[in-house]
């Protein structure tokens, strides 16, 4: 049998996935397959191709395309294994399944959501990020997708996590001055501290009412983009009256 290259066309981001493909990678990771386990079958799955076995040579693989066998070089097929590396990573702009069941997400960058949901999300984020209990993942999706159900799937919660990390990555690059990087070795994988989330949370209300606690309801239900621009020109402001003066 020749040996020839054959081109697999599979999505290129995060941001291309449909909801099928967004679910199979939850389900992977779910299942805490190495990372290059998860490229192959992602592969294999979105370019419609199947693995029948070692082809002719040593070093190709015999694979089923639209019907057709080939034997392909192990070569190129690590090659385009090697384009999928940013399923490693994190999405650039947050993404999440359109829906659960019936029910409809918030909007992925959480623009027009109330601020007061963000807070909550955060803090569930957050003590997750810090107890790896999977509850609080569940209590972020009732918010996420506003429905009452006990437990979420393995995959779900995933999806959950990938969303909000993805969003508060994509917020710390949008908001700089005020998502500042932790210098703590108690931090996060995003920079953002683990350890006294309801202090921040208190600190960011007060910052947002300025002290007047007849304010906090207005400010709980602010945009989250409207309320997190306003921290960021304080944080902004702080920061050019430190350099102006400097504590000694």
């Amino acid at each position: 049998m020749e040996t020839i290259a054959v081109n697999l066309i599979v999505p290129k981001g995060w941001n291309e996935l449909n909801d099928k493909q967004l679910l199979f990678v939850y389900r992977l990771l779910a299942d805490g397959l190495p990372s290059v386990d998860i490229r192959t079958k992602c592969l294999l799955k979105w370019s419609d191709t199947h693995v029948m076995g070692v082809g002719s040579g040593e070093t190709t693989f015999l694979l089923k395309h639209r019907g057709k066998t080939f034997d392909v070089p192990a070569t190129q097929v690590a090659e385009v294994i090697s384009l999928m590396a940013w399923l490693d990573d994190l999405p650039t702009f947050p993404v999440r399944p359109s829906h659960f069941k019936r029910h409809r997400p918030l909007p992925a960058d959480f623009s027009g959501v109330p601020f007061e949901k963000f807070l909550v999300c955060d803090n569930l984020y957050q003590g997750y990020l810090t107890t790896k209990d999977e509850h609080l993942l569940d209590e972020m999706g009732k918010v996420l997708y506003d429905c009452k159900v006990k437990a979420f799937p393995s995959h779900f919660r995933i999806a959950f996590f990938y969303w909000f990390a993805a969003l508060k990555q994509y917020l710390s690059n949008t908001f700089p001055n005020f998502y500042r990087p932790a210098k703590s070795e108690d931090s996060n994988m995003l920079g953002s501290p683990t350890q006294n989330v309801a202090e921040a949370m208190n600190a960011q209300i007060r910052a947002l009412t300025k002290g007047d606690v007849t304010k906090e309801k207005e400010i709980l239900s602010l945009d989250t983009w409207r309320a997190l621009t306003e921290l960021n020109a304080q944080a902004k402001e702080y920061e050019e009256l430190q350099q102006k003066y400097p504590t000694k």
